[in-house]
């Protein structure tokens, strides 16, 4: 992945994408959660203080292996087992039909192949079970989206291939889910990178 990328971008990530703001949106997307639960994009860990009681065991997928470690006192503390089960999303070792739900917050906008890890995610849902999610992408603000789209090359070189003008509504219902619960609105920010997609998503 190169030192960039696999070395210093997590600990960037790690401290940026703390605060009270995320935390606040990372509980409203971990609401609800329960059972066994599947966490795309785990990274440092930062979701783990937000899963509710219901949660039995957390299995993680993540392809930076530092993560682990800059998450080494937040799994000490966190009283739901968990268990690392893969790197890339799109590739899931998990069988089909076998989670009751699946988490993932600011991830999408990174795995390089999202359709096939969006379809990934359906496949190991059990029938009825929830994918909960919150994100960044595309604005619907003309003068914003063309400024998303300009932007989005070097985004993609310094933020570990993450994109910004994503549409991720419509990447969920193209891979067969339904959405339940939706939510947009722009989060504290350039507003080029706080366009949020937040919400709950069936599979069909």
């Amino acid at each position: 992945m190169g030192i960039w990328a696999d070395r210093i971008l997590p600990r960037l990530v790690d401290r940026a994408m703390r605060g009270p703001e995320f935390s606040r949106l990372r509980e409203r997307a971990a609401h609800g959660l329960g059972g066994v639960v599947l966490e795309i994009g785990f990274g440092s860990g930062l979701n783990l203080p937000h899963y509710p009681a219901g949660v039995e065991r957390i299995m993680a997928v993540d392809p930076a292996m530092l993560g682990r470690d800059l998450a080494a006192e937040r799994l000490e503390k966190c009283p739901i087992p968990v268990e690392f089960v893969g790197l890339d999303g799109a590739s899931l070792p998990v069988e089909d039909a076998s989670v009751d739900a699946v988490l993932s917050t600011w991830t999408l906008c990174t795995i390089p192949d999202v359709e096939s890890a969006l379809s990934e995610i359906r496949r190991v849902l059990k029938p009825g079970a929830a994918f909960h999610f919150v994100e960044h992408g595309l604005s619907p603000d003309a003068g914003v989206a063309r400024w998303q789209h300009r932007l989005n090359g070097v985004q993609m070189a310094l933020a570990g291939g993450c994109h910004i003008d994503r549409r991720i509504d419509s990447l969920v219902t193209g891979a067969g889910f339904k959405i339940d619960a939706l939510e947009n609105f722009y989060a504290k920010g350039p507003r080029t990178h706080a366009y949020m997609y937040g919400g709950r998503a069936l599979r069909a």
